[in-house]
């Protein structure tokens, strides 16, 4: 099971009809709680900053969009469970994991390689295609939103930037991490599930490298090479560097669509990297993190 901390003072005890068990993490959108059902099930309830008294927020559209998410098909995501409201504050339910980010695998142990790095690359995108015929997209796309459990590799938190953006009636600005923005993005323009697949093969060439494509320096400078620079894909093994070179074009229209990106992984399937000891879904046994969400 993932790693849990104490509740902290000012933890609410319970959510709805959820006990609250422990924390999981903490990020931009609010704090991840490990909770458990009145049936016993294990959740993941993540409590957002934003309150329904907050001006300018549409409740009944924020809960439409959670219920866009909840019909995203189960491969290779997190299932959303629903959400609900405690008062005036705003919680998403979801599956619980049992893995850890692939942020902190890197972190831990380097950079993926072979059969472990094509199986991500499969997985995640076919995620992406699965969460882009539902209607959604990601917006957030990045290496501590995908987490690599005992049965592969797996996306959360997709629908929820999308979910607190539309419930705003009046502009909320950009929502993302700039490292793994699309230049459209990061224009606050309009984004589409070609946004998505630029911050995937972001993702990707962290997971291959150990390092943002763009940088880690200051956040102008990443920002600029975002919008002007190309990155160095190198590194990216066969058949991956071109399919992931494609993604990370400047132009939207110019990349390939998720389910494109699964294709062409799946017809280079002959020349990828043959699979390691470890079997086809295996990834590991360290706790999760939810850290950074």
């Amino acid at each position: 099971m993932p790693e849990t901390h104490p509740l902290q003072p000012g933890d609410p005890q319970s959510l709805g009809n959820y006990r609250l068990l422990g924390r999981l993490g903490k990020g931009a959108q609010g704090v991840v709680y490990k909770g458990e059902s009145p049936d016993g099930r294990f959740v993941a309830i993540k409590l957002l900053n934003t309150r329904l008294d907050k001006p300018g927020l549409d409740a009944e559209r924020f809960m439409r969009e959670v219920a866009a998410a909840r019909r995203v098909a189960q491969f290779c995501t997190a299932q959303v469970l629903g959400a609900n409201m405690d008062g005036e504050q705003l919680y998403i339910v979801s599956e619980l994991v049992d893995g850890v980010s692939l942020q902190m695998v890197v972190q831990r142990e380097g950079p993926r390689a072979g059969g472990a790095l094509y199986r991500l690359a499969v997985g995640t995108v076919t995620a992406l295609a699965a969460i882009h015929r539902a209607g959604i997209v990601h917006r957030d796309f990045k290496p501590s939103n995908v987490l690599l459990g005992t049965d592969g590799p797996r996306v959360i938190d997709f629908g929820i930037a999308r979910a607190l953006d539309s419930a705003m009636t009046i502009s909320s600005g950009v929502v993302g991490t700039p490292a793994y923005m699309s230049p459209e993005q990061i224009s606050a323009e309009r984004v589409g599930p070609a946004s998505d697949m630029f911050s995937w093969a972001l993702t990707m060439v962290y997971a291959a490298t150990g390092r943002p494509a763009f940088g880690q320096d200051s956040l102008p400078a990443v920002i600029y090479r975002v919008m002007n620079e190309e990155p160095d894909v190198s590194a990216m093994p066969d058949p991956l560097r071109p399919i992931v070179q494609s993604c990370l074009s400047k132009r939207a229209e110019d990349r390939p669509t998720a389910a494109d990106a699964l294709f062409a992984l799946l017809e280079h399937q002959g020349e990828a990297p043959a699979l390691d000891d470890e079997g086809a879904l295996t990834t590991g046994s360290q706790p999760v993190s939810y850290t950074h969400l």
